[in-house]
């Protein structure tokens, strides 16, 4: 672990930029409690990030559909360059991109997009198996990474009050979705089976699975229901902190430890390039 990534959270000099200009209170206070706005959130270490490409991809198609226009890959990354200049090597970074017209408003169908570039204090995830609660919820634009969402706070702290660690979801068909701030992913002892539903793929889910296929190992989407729990091997989930961590139950149901699992998970996310900016 670097030393870096010891850094209290108190101690660690963040920063936040819009537009490639320092961020003042008065500059912040709109987007205080602003809902209609997309990001993406990565973990940058020793100054490099992995799947640099698909956070891009994520911003510049979120923007055109929600705004019908996109701020140019090339600026994206002028900002993002300007904020790793001023931090640590290692650190998380997130960049939202809002429309200054702001929410309940029609907007400018001329005017380009603004970008908030935030860093805070790097992020490994959690160390230890998670247990899930299994909830109803379907996210609006739930293939958009998208802010405001009120019922994913909501139903991590109804999980908490209930003895679990996290929330899953299942969609209005009784399927696995995603989780909180997680994509999920499951092993039936040959492949790694994804779940078949409306979600956000997020920027590793989609670096493992590209590497998973280089690495020729089997991977197949299934439509998972709580009943298929006990016939599968394994579970994991996946975020910008970490390329799984284990999920050794979901409500009732426990699920084996399945160590071969992690470990192809983890290869997988460490043979994608890591780039700088």
């Amino acid at each position: 672990m670097s030393a870096s990534l010891s850094v209290p959270a108190a101690e660690f000099a963040a920063i936040a930029r819009i537009d490639g200009r320092d961020a003042d209170a008065a500059a912040l206070a709109p987007l205080a409690f602003a809902g209609h706005a997309h990001f993406t959130a990565m973990q940058v270490r020793d100054g490099r990030v992995r799947g640099l490409d698909l956070h891009l991809r994520r911003l510049r198609e979120a923007s055109l559909e929600l705004y019908g226009r996109a701020v140019p890959d090339e600026t994206v990354l002028a900002y993002l360059r300007e904020a790793l200049r001023r931090s640590p090597a290692d650190l998380s970074l997130t960049a939202t991109v809002f429309q200054p017209a702001g929410e309940f408003a029609a907007g400018d169908a001329v005017a380009m997009p603004s970008v908030l570039v935030r860093t805070a204090p790097p992020s490994d995830g959690p160390r230890r198996p998670l247990a899930l609660t299994a909830v109803e919820h379907e996210r609006t634009l739930p293939h958009r990474k998208h802010v405001g969402e009120i019922a994913k706070t909501y139903h991590l702290r109804r999980a908490l009050e209930q003895g679990y660690d996290d929330a899953a979801f299942l969609d209005r068909h009784g399927r696995f979705s995603e989780a909180t701030i997680w994509n999920l992913a499951f092993w039936d002892g040959e492949a790694v089976v994804w779940p078949q539903a409306e979600m956000l793929i997020g920027t590793t889910q989609g670096i493992v699975r590209r590497q998973l296929e280089r690495a020729g190992v089997a991977q197949r989407e299934r439509a998972l229901t709580p009943a298929d729990l006990p016939a599968l091997r394994g579970a994991a989930v996946m975020n910008s902190w970490t390329p799984g961590v284990a999920v050794r139950r979901i409500g009732a149901t426990a699920l084996p430890e399945a160590p071969e699992f992690l470990q192809a998970l983890h290869r997988a996310f460490a043979a994608e390039p890591a780039s700088a900016p």
